[in-house]
């Protein structure tokens, strides 16, 4: 399937979604990760779910990085640019929603791409071979070429791979992992 084909059929699945399916399937993908062989990294960068996207809650994810000890990072995206800047993420740190509904840090101590070694990636549809399809702005395909070549990419969907995405692109970049509420699939 080609990514617009894609973006329409994910999105109308999950407006299907109910609010207590997504809170359960969020919390599997959380208990999921804890497997992953990602826990002697330090920087992990999170997106902040969108809630009328009916997104994967991350709330779950947040939980587990303080439990164990690891520093968040944010971003805010530039809509004029699209580059993202990169937040450490605080108990001080406020929040506004964008005109995207994206929750974004006013302002903080900002981390420079190079520190942050986990990436966990928002998607609509993802593929057997770790190819994503997301919004469609390419923030995240511009800030993971920005990144160190060894930072871990991680997707987190409710739904199963795809077999193959037709339209991937050079700029297009692979995941490495991506985690659904049954299964991690590795790339």
């Amino acid at each position: 399937m080609f990514k617009s084909e894609l973006r329409k059929k994910y999105k109308a699945l999950r407006a299907e979604l109910s609010s207590d399916f997504i809170e359960s399937q969020s919390l599997a993908i959380a208990n999921q990760i804890l497997s992953l062989d990602i826990w002697n990294k330090t920087y992990f960068h999170l997106f902040l779910s969108i809630a009328e996207q009916k997104e994967i809650d991350t709330e779950f994810l947040l939980h587990v990085f303080a439990g164990k000890d690891k520093e968040v990072v944010v971003s805010k995206s530039d809509f004029v640019t699209y580059k993202m800047t990169h937040y450490l993420l605080t108990d001080n740190t406020k929040f506004v929603k964008n005109a995207y509904n994206i929750p974004e840090p006013v302002d903080g101590i900002e981390v420079p791409v190079s520190k942050i070694e986990v990436v966990f990636v928002p998607l609509l549809a993802f593929d057997k071979k770790g190819n994503r399809v997301g919004y469609g702005k390419g923030f995240y395909d511009t800030f993971l070429l920005e990144c160190q070549p060894g930072t871990i990419k991680i997707g987190l969907s409710f739904f199963d791979a795809e077999e193959f995405i037709e339209d991937t692109s050079d700029i297009d970049v692979s995941l490495d992992y991506c985690v659904t509420p049954d299964r991690i699939y590795k790339f």
